[in-house]
């Protein structure tokens, strides 16, 4: 289990603090979710349990140990919003060997699999995906460090309906076996998906009773329909 406990966090340029006391824990198995407007600080939130900011005050812990910010980075596996933008490599091979250079092709495949692309072509340009598929990539190159912890900044930004049900799906499969933690600004989407979490506003966390359902229901297979 990831805990925070009472953390703190305020830029050096910043007159107030973004985050304020804020204490939650996530359980491996299980997908939660941080609301919150834009600006609120959700992405901040998610860079100090990774690893990538160090928090003010506060502890965070794995499994009752405090954790540095090196440990963390090794421990946490991070999706940014719009994570096409941070691609580097060339090709799908390329993208999925960043970190890995003795990764096979069998191995990079796995990892294809695991998100639903299996059979995709390592040659392709990673700009040449669709929306949906560009998600799935770099949800593969982080499961390829077997993280514990999965942090996800908006996985649904910017995907139609269909795509959107795809991710949806994806993530009660990749919550089984670690803990996974959601940031958004449209929680209802994710309603009968998550089923609970907090919302964050002032730089403090509250606890979300229920998730409302997404109103769109996810699209079924042209099999399945009546």
């Amino acid at each position: 289990m990831l805990e925070l406990r009472n953390v703190s966090y305020q830029p050096a340029t910043a007159v107030a603090p973004v985050l304020c006391g804020v204490s939650l824990s996530l359980a491996v198995g299980r997908a939660s979710l941080v609301a919150g407007r834009s600006g609120s600080g959700k992405t901040t939130l998610l860079e100090v349990i990774s690893g990538l900011a160090e928090p003010s005050s506060g502890q965070v812990l794995w499994e009752g140990e405090r954790l540095n910010g090196r440990q963390l980075r090794w421990l946490c596996g991070l999706v940014f919003q719009f994570p096409e933008r941070h691609f580097l490599g060339l090709s799908v091979g390329q993208e999925l060997k960043l970190g890995h250079r003795r990764l096979t092709a069998e191995e990079a495949q796995a990892a294809l699999q695991l998100v639903g692309m299996e059979g995709l072509s390592l040659q392709q340009a990673p700009e040449q995906l669709s929306g949906g598929q560009q998600r799935r990539l770099a949800l593969a190159v982080q499961l390829l460090r077997n993280p514990r912890v999965l942090l996800l900044d908006e996985p649904t930004a910017g995907l139609d309906w269909a795509v959107r049900g795809e991710i949806l799906e994806l993530l009660a499969v990749l919550s089984q076996e670690r803990a996974v933690l959601v940031v958004t600004h449209e929680p209802e989407l994710f309603g009968g998906v998550i089923d609970g979490g907090w919302r964050l506003a002032r730089g403090q966390l509250e606890p979300l009773s229920a998730l409302p359902t997404m109103a769109p229901t996810i699209a079924t297979p042209q099999g399945n329909q009546p």
